[in-house]
């Protein structure tokens, strides 16, 4: 495997996905200057995965036609143009409109940084890449809190974006001169009323889920929000039935390999979701730590999800798919359940062994899952393929929070007190519970599902060949 391809596209993604989260701790400083309070300027969050919504599931149909080199460079490309825009920003209303340009540019990075994979890796080598693919996903969120909190407490909070430039320039300049040229496909003229259909349907719940658990405005917005998207969402399955080239090919859900990646994956997300929102909360609020403590004490997550990179190819080799995304579920629901026993006088060390672990098992799930869900696609069908379960994606981490901040504020409800360490408890136990859940869909796969990438085959066979062999 050329490696040099999935390390270009990891960089890209970490910043997408580091950028996504790196100005929550910067929100505070950021309001003051713009002149607006922090809950209000939560619009800009909002602006930013409204853009995710909207534009991902365009962007397979753009990578095909267009060629998905050119597209992902200029996907780089427009991501700093909007982080420029964010950092030079005078008022609420310019700010919000850069995080919008930039998430466009980060709705083109994710889907089609993984075609580029998916259509120059053998598939022998799919999970060795999907692992580090899989990295920035799980240390972007990870590493924003603290480098954002050390960015804005040490420098400025402009910088948090002028950073994003270099970084950058680097990867157009190595993404030219190593990713490989990938043919355009021959497409079929866009369907525009898909486009507006899944806009409308990903948009809709991804802010209503946004301003019901940020309520930057009223809860009926959010609500109607949401209603709306589901109703889209609705009637896209009907139209996509109807279309000979629909936007997104609900027909890939046929393949037992991506239904159940897809299903069980976004179940599990919501989880993933859920706990960067809840973990600082109640380390900061419940513990009394600094946002900079919190921040590096979650952080050694990202040191479990670092170290599955290096063993993932021969444990999915030996085991399979199915065996040990089962398990990992299982481990993953355990460790994040652990969450509702700890308090101030947990040591420390204990804590963070944990998270260490959980950090571990979920990047084993996501490893498993991204590289299953592409097992039966073939070339043609990997556009698609890539922005189903983007948009899935986004989709599952806005209800994660939204999740997370209803059973907060259900719990603060009924005990009719302020919010208390038993509330993160009760909301640690139900994430715990319905991660549990994402290992459901892949009960009924076979144990040899996705092999020919996993490298994995039945012992059964071995077996069937020495039952086969002469008698001496």
């Amino acid at each position: 495997m050329n490696r040099i391809v999935p390390l270009i596209l990891a960089v890209a993604l970490f910043m997408e996905n580091m950028d996504s989260t790196v100005i929550a701790t910067a929100l505070p400083a950021i309001a003051h200057d713009l002149g607006v309070g922090p809950i209000t300027l939560k619009l800009a969050l909002t602006a930013y995965m409204v853009a995710l919504a909207i534009f991902i599931p365009v962007s397979g149909w753009m990578a095909d036609k267009f060629g998905a080199k050119l597209i992902f460079r200029s996907a780089i490309v427009v991501f700093t143009i909007g982080s420029i825009c964010c950092a030079i920003s005078s008022s609420l209303f310019e700010f919000v409109g850069a995080r919008f340009l930039q998430g466009i540019g980060g709705a083109m990075m994710t889907p089609v940084g993984r075609l580029v994979l998916l259509r120059t890796t053998k598939r022998e080598e799919l999970v060795s890449a999907m692992a580090l693919l899989t990295i920035p996903a799980l240390v972007g969120p990870l590493a924003g809190p603290p480098i954002g909190g050390f960015i804005t407490t040490y420098f400025t909070w402009h910088w948090i974006f002028l950073i994003n430039v270099p970084i950058s320039v680097v990867g157009i300049i190595l993404a030219t001169i190593y990713l490989p040229e990938i043919e355009t496909i021959k497409t079929a003229p866009i369907d525009y009323i898909g486009f507006a259909l899944t806009s409308l349907a990903a948009s809709g719940v991804v802010f209503g889920l946004s301003v019901i658990s940020l309520p930057a405005l009223p809860p009926e917005i959010g609500i109607a929000a949401v209603i709306i998207g589901v109703l889209c969402g609705g009637y896209y399955i009907i139209h996509a039935r109807r279309h000979p080239a629909p936007l997104l090919n609900l027909n890939l859900f046929r393949k037992p390999a991506f239904r159940a990646a897809q299903t069980g994956g976004t179940i599990f997300r919501i989880s993933t979701g859920a706990i960067p929102f809840l973990m600082p909360l109640m380390l900061q609020l419940g513990f009394g730590m600094t946002p900079f403590e919190s921040g590096m004490t979650t952080f050694v997550g990202a040191i479990g999800a670092i170290t599955t990179k290096f063993m993932a190819k021969r444990v999915f080799a030996a085991a399979g798919f199915r065996t040990v995304l089962i398990t990992a579920a299982i481990a993953g629901s355990a460790t994040t359940f652990m969450n509702a026993f700890f308090t101030p006088q947990t040591p420390h060390a204990l804590l963070m062994f944990f998270l260490l672990v959980s950090g571990f098992c979920r990047s084993f799930f996501f490893t498993g899952t991204n590289a299953l869900g592409y097992a039966d696609i073939d070339n043609v069908e990997a556009s698609q393929a890539t922005s189903i379960a983007s948009v899935l994606q986004q989709v599952s981490l806005a209800l994660g929070v939204a999740c997370a901040a209803f059973i907060l504020e259900a719990s603060t409800t009924l005990t009719g007190d302020h919010l208390s360490l038993g509330d993160f408890h009760l909301a640690f136990a139900v994430v715990a519970l319905l991660s549990l859940a994402a290992a459901i869909p892949y009960i009924r796969l076979s144990k040899d599902a996705g092999a020919d990438v996993s490298g994995h085959r039945k012992p059964v066979v071995v077996a069937a060949v020495a039952e086969n062999a002469p008698v001496k």
